[in-house]
């Protein structure tokens, strides 16, 4: 009889065991909600028992500490409650569920803004989220308008299409004339409705081509594909930091489907210009503002 109890004690033991071992193989998703306005919105549910979004912010904290401890990998998603609302209503699910939100967390985590949690303090963690979603939202919004444009009444080409080809071109031209260091290209593109930006890290050594990540780039491509199949009044500037030297600002406006270098003194006068008020700035310490470089690049063709 106690070797039949230990048996059994041990057979528990051992499915404890392995259930120990495959949640450590099943990753986690935190739903976060970054700011005080969406928290005070979903204290309207009863099953959500938070009340100070200080206290929240902390516990979520400790709770992404915990699982990593514990050999989890961990995504941190950005909890939206109008989109969790809407969700709701489309799925037919009560929004005052613990389940319903969990749903909703694995929903935004395959198709949202997301992070992967290494380590990074929550005050640090949530500026990062809310650039990823700003980042997903401005791509999205770009590729629609691309989408919409239609085709080329003279030639038939996708208009949309054509324009990211002439984006990707230039924005591969200017990495391969920009050299060795590291870079952080802006684009800005103007619509009716939104001011379109798109941002750019990039390295690149001696020799080789730039480190770049294929998401990011095709985010910065999307954006300044707007510009070309708009011809709107945009521009990139970009800035390089080597060792040793000033870091060296360039920059050009966007022109009937290319990047026209702009001068020496435009560089500076829009880096030492108050964008809100117009006042002139003092220019940056150990910064060299110098004029656009030709990029050469005149295929594939300007947009249709």
């Amino acid at each position: 009889m106690a070797h039949i109890k230990q048996t059994r004690r041990t057979r528990h033991q051992s499915g404890t065991s392995m259930r120990r071992a495959l949640r450590r193989e099943v990753p986690s998703t935190v739903g976060l909600l970054v700011d005080p306005e969406d928290f005070a919105a979903m204290r309207h549910y009863r099953s959500f028992t938070f009340d100070d979004h200080t206290v929240y912010l902390r516990q979520v904290e400790s709770l992404l500490r915990t699982l990593a401890a514990q050999g989890t990998h961990t995504t941190v998603a950005l909890f939206d409650p109008e989109d969790y609302a809407d969700f709701c209503t489309e799925s037919g699910l009560d929004p005052d569920a613990h389940a319903s939100r969990s749903r909703f967390t694995a929903e935004i985590a395959a198709s949202g803004a997301t992070v992967a949690y290494t380590g990074q303090p929550i005050d640090a963690l949530v500026p990062l989220l809310v650039s990823r979603a700003v980042r997903r939202a401005t791509w999205e919004y770009s590729t629609m308008l691309l989408a919409g444009l239609g085709d080329c009444a003279d030639c038939g080409q996708d208009i949309g299409r054509a324009s990211f080809d002439r984006a990707s071109h230039l924005l591969s031209r200017l990495l391969a004339a920009a050299g060795p260091g590291t870079h952080h290209i802006v684009c800005s593109t103007p619509t009716e409705s939104e001011q379109l930006l798109a941002v750019l890290r990039t390295t690149r050594d001696t020799d080789g081509p730039a480190d770049l990540e294929p998401s990011e780039g095709a985010e910065f491509a999307t954006v300044l594909a707007v510009g070309v199949a708009l011809e709107t009044r945009g521009g990139v500037v970009l800035r390089t930091t080597a060792p040793d030297i000033p870091d060296r600002v360039h920059g050009w406006r966007l022109n009937r489907g290319t990047l026209v270098p702009l001068t020496e003194g435009e560089v500076f006068g829009a880096y030492c210009t108050d964008a809100d008020t117009g006042e002139p700035v003092p220019p940056e310490p150990g910064v060299e503002y110098r004029a656009g470089f030709d990029l050469g690049a005149d295929e594939p063709e300007a947009h249709h």
